[in-house]
């Protein structure tokens, strides 16, 4: 080995010993006859000394290096000189004394700095050199702290007598969900393999296989729209379990998610232990959203019974005809507030509303002045008694913002997911905090009007809820699935379900999706004929790895925890990926291409 030590382990117990150690050059200063270089590792940085007049051909050397190069250093240990000490650093207060520096490696000027955290570069740089933003010390944080995470998952399911099972990359593809990346077959022309979505079906067929407890670390990929917390390509924790309950596998998965923060991020918090619970429906009236973040309690409080008795002409007609009218109370934004500057702020919340499909947007505001008038464009319209009532209900206080929507029921929650994400910006929330929940009761089903169907609210391999199982053939609307969401700070971390394992109940799917049996049978009597054979019970989950250790890292967008993650164009700017193919891999795939004009091209992060 070229080292006998990495640059974070040295102390103060280890002065007079003569260690070789090797890294990266973080910083050189240069004080005449003395060169000090702060040598580092992955494990840290040490600082090094090399003294012209002691060791002049180690001087020397140091005097040619520059930033980043990759140098090894042979030398003694020492105690830094009184007063010198770097309490910043855990080697701050020991430094080598080099015999010898030798240059292993030259480097150029790198395009951004290393050694110091510059967040204004521009992140199509840090991409297109990921290689140099991965020595910085930031994602080397959060890259060892996604390999803690995982192994601490791994021997957590380990003690738990779950069985790892790689399942295959090249599988069969479904036209449901998110797109297939597809891959030809040179062997069977004309056919063609799928990446997998997931291992869904493969890990059903394992409990058939009696394994009763498989997980895996899976690679996964969807051909669909990226946004800041989803890629292309992704990992997730996949497992399965069978003669289990949905109370069961939320259990084991609830202490999973609670042991891995208490040791691998001992410094954040949880906002409650068990995790609170809250169903599909309650989330979308009171958060407008199925991954609410509960760190914060803007709601939307229905309003109806008050608001239908008001003057307001808008209010009156929606109670009549079914629509809801919606209030959100949002604590001490009038307060500080001229009425100029009021009507500003109001103008530009109905522009938000707007956009999310509403009509418009109502308030009213609260005076400081316990005397004073309610003040808003349609305060007018609640008499003295309603004011009061509406008060109360609200909890509102002087100060207090209040908002009011009505429309459809969907326009109402894309409003109030908007506002609490506009309103949650300025929060000053604890980045330390994790609001763990478990969303459940989901509908089995989403009537779509385009298709004149029902599509899976997850997939169809969900079992209803038992008590809803009836449902099928009656009422398939009003059916529940066995489903469960795992959401922290607003993200989905995990879903899952009990799954069905009966056929005849997957055979009453199929035609509720707009399948028939003999395409059914096409795509899915591989598992038709395996519940043929004894299926247990069971069911599962999938955790997304790269936004659990977003979370973990407090870091804004999934890439700053993937090592070599893709733009929002599913680009690859590093290695220029996807790139084009030769003609003779195409001719090899009885591929011919037909291809769009082409278009100029642009980096999107």
């Amino acid at each position: 080995m070229m080292k006998t030590h990495t640059c974070g382990e040295l102390r103060e117990q280890d002065a007079g010993i003569t260690v070789s150690l090797a890294g990266w050059v973080n910083r050189r200063r240069d004080q005449g006859g003395l060169i000090f270089i702060d040598l580092r590792d992955r494990w840290g940085i040490t600082q090094i000394v090399a003294d012209l007049e002691g060791t002049p051909e180690a001087h020397a050397v140091a005097d040619s290096v520059r930033n980043e190069y990759v140098i090894k250093v042979t030398g003694k240990v020492r105690i830094r000189p009184e007063g010198t000490a770097n309490p910043d650093l855990p080697t701050g207060e020991i430094d080598i004394v080099a015999d010898s520096i030798e240059i292993l490696n030259e480097a150029k000027t790198p395009p951004f700095y290393i050694n110091k955290d510059e967040g204004t570069v521009d992140e199509a740089i840090r991409m297109r050199h990921r290689y140099l933003d991965l020595r910085r010390e930031q994602m080397q944080y959060n890259m060892i702290l996604r390999h803690k995470t995982v192994k601490f998952i791994r021997d957590f399911l380990d003690k738990e007598s779950f069985v790892e099972i790689e399942t295959p990359i090249l599988f069969k593809t479904t036209p449901e969900g998110a797109r297939d990346f597809l891959v030809p077959s040179r062997l069977q022309p004309g056919k063609f393999y799928a990446l997998p979505q997931s291992p869904q079906q493969l890990k059903q067929l394992l409990m058939v296989g009696g394994f009763e407890r498989y997980f895996q670390i899976a690679r996964c990929f969807r051909d669909e729209d990226l946004r800041g917390d989803r890629q292309p390509e992704f990992t997730q924790l996949d497992l399965e379990m069978s003669f289990v309950e949905r109370e069961d596998v939320m259990q084991l998965m609830e202490n999973l998610a609670t042991e891995l923060v208490k040791t691998i991020t001992p410094e954040k918090r949880m906002i409650s232990e068990p995790f609170q619970h809250i169903l599909y429906k309650d989330a979308m009236e009171l958060y407008g959203t199925d991954r609410p973040d509960i760190r914060f309690d803007l709601r939307a409080i229905d309003i109806s019974e008050i608001a239908g008795r008001s003057a307001f002409p808008v209010f009156v007609d929606n109670v009549k005809v079914g629509r809801p009218v919606k209030c959100m109370r949002v604590p001490g934004v009038a307060g500080e507030l001229s009425g100029t500057q009021m009507r500003k702020v109001g103008k530009e919340l109905e522009s938000m509303a707007r956009k999310a499909g509403a009509k418009g947007l109502a308030y009213i505001t609260i005076p400081t002045d316990p005397e004073g008038e309610l003040k808003g464009p349609i305060g007018k319209f609640f008499n003295v008694d309603l004011k009061i009532e509406l008060l109360e209900k609200m909890g509102a206080e002087g100060g207090d913002l209040l908002l009011f929507m009505s429309d459809e029921p969907e326009v109402v929650y894309a409003v109030t997911d908007g506002l609490r994400n506009h309103f949650k910006k300025d929060m000053d929330l604890d980045p330390n905090l994790l609001a763990f929940c478990w969303v459940i009761d989901f509908p089995e089903f989403i009537w779509d009007e385009e298709n004149q169907r029902w599509d899976p609210s997850q997939h169809m391999f969900t079992m209803p809820l038992p008590e809803d199982v009836e449902l099928l053939d009656t009422d398939p609307g009003k059916a529940r699935g066995s489903q469960y969401d795992l959401v922290c700070n607003g993200y989905e971390v995990g879903g899952g379900s009990i799954r069905i394992h009966d056929r005849a109940i997957q055979e009453k799917i199929f035609p509720l999706i707009g399948q028939t049996m003999e395409h059914a049978m096409e795509e899915f009597g591989h598992m038709l004929e395996a519940f043929e054979y004894g299926a247990p019970p069971h069911g599962g989950m999938a955790w997304g790895i790269d936004r659990l250790c977003m979370l973990l890292a407090s870091t804004p967008n999934i890439r700053e925890v993937i090592a070599f993650p893709k733009t929002q164009g599913g680009m690859d700017i590093m290695a220029h990926a996807p790139s084009t193919a030769e003609d003779e891999q195409l001719s090899e795939l009885y591929i011919q291409l037909d291809l769009p004009e082409e278009e100029e091209e642009q980096t999107e992060i």
